[in-house]
C-alpha cells in the first residue's frame, strides 16, 4: 500500500523503515518486534509532550499562592544538578530524543522552579549565581575537549545517587510536615508514571544499563512521594518554614 508522503515521511521518522514498511505496507501484523518498537515509540513521544507541560501546574501553584512552604530547595537543586547531566549524556551519546526529551524540558522547568525559590526566600543574589552557574555547567558539560566521553559515563554514572538522594528531602519534608506544602498533584504523580514509561522505553531503545538503573529506582522514590500526596491529600498545608527550615510565612519577592 502506498501512502502519501505527509503521512509515511514523519511515520517512518518516528518508527523507522522497516517497522512502517512491515506494519502500514505489508500488514504483517504478528510481529512482535515492531509493535514493541512502535510502542515504545509512541509512548516515548507522549511522555516527551507531557514532560512539556508536567511542572507548569508546579510553577503556577508557586506564583498563585506566593509561597514556596512545604518544598525543599535541597532537592531541587540535586534534581537539576542530576538533569543536566543526564541531558548532556544523551546528547553527547546521539541517543534518540524521544528517549530522553522530557528530560529536557524539565530541567527548564526545573530551573524557573529554582529561581522562584530563591526569589519568593527573598534571596535575589542567589538566584543570579545560581542562574550563571547554570549556564556554566550547560557549556562544560556539552564540550568535548573540556569533559570526554569516558568522563561523561562516570558523571551519568553519579546521576543516580544524585537523583536518588534528591527526592529523599523532599519526602523527608513531607513526613515531617505531615503535609506535601505546596508540591502539586499533576506534577508528582505524571512524574511517576513517566518514570515507569522510561524504564520501558530504555529497555527498548537504549542499551545503556547506567539510564535503566536510574529510571528503575527513581521510579521507586516517584512512587513513594505519589504515595504521600495521596496520603496526605486533607492535610493542611505548612505554613511559617522555608526548604531550609527558616522562617518565610510573609516573605515575598525582594
Amino acid at each position: 500500500m502506498r501512502y502519501p508522503s505527509f503521512i509515511r515521511q514523519p511515520a517512518v521518522m518516528m518508527v523507522g523503515e522497516r517497522c512502517f514498511s512491515e506494519i502500514a505496507e505489508k500488514f504483517h501484523f504478528d510481529n512482535a518486534v515492531c509493535w514493541k518498537h512502535v510502542v515504545s515509540k509512541g509512548l516515548g513521544f507522549l511522555i516527551v509532550l507531557g514532560g512539556a507541560i508536567v511542572k507548569l501546574p508546579q510553577i503556577y501553584k508557586i506564583v498563585a499562592s506566593g509561597s514556596v512552604a512545604g518544598l525543599s530547595l535541597p532537592a531541587f537543586i540535586m534534581e537539576t544538578v542530576s538533569m543536566s547531566i543526564s541531558v548532556s549524556y544523551n546528547y553527547r551519546n546521539q541517543n534518540p530524543f524521544s528517549t530522553y526529551g522530557e528530560s529536557f524540558f524539565l530541567l527548564m522547568q526545573n530551573f524557573v522552579i529554582l529561581l522562584l525559590m530563591f526569589l519568593y526566600l527573598g534571596r535575589l543574589n542567589q538566584a543570579v549565581l545560581a542562574a550563571a552557574l547554570f549556564t556554566l555547567a550547560l557549556y562544560l558539560l556539552n564540550s568535548p575537549t573540556l569533559l570526554n566521553g569516558a568522563t561523561m559515563a562516570l558523571l551519568q554514572t553519579a546521576t543516580i545517587p544524585i537523583s536518588l538522594t534528591s527526592r529523599v528531602p523532599q519526602i523527608l519534608a513531607n513526613y515531617r510536615n505531615g503535609s506535601t506544602g505546596q508540591l502539586a498533584a499533576f506534577t508528582v504523580l505524571n512524574s511517576f508514571i513517566g518514570c515507569l514509561v522510561r524504564v520501558f522505553t530504555t529497555l527498548q531503545e537504549v542499551n545503556d544499563p547506567i539510564i535503566l538503573a536510574g529510571f528503575l529506582m527513581a521510579s521507586c522514590l516517584h512512587g513513594t512521594l505519589a504515595f504521600q500526596m495521596l496520603y496526605y491529600w486533607n492535610a493542611k498545608q505548612p505554613y511559617g518554614k522555608d526548604p531550609f527550615g527558616m522562617s518565610n510565612d510573609k516573605k515575598k519577592v525582594m
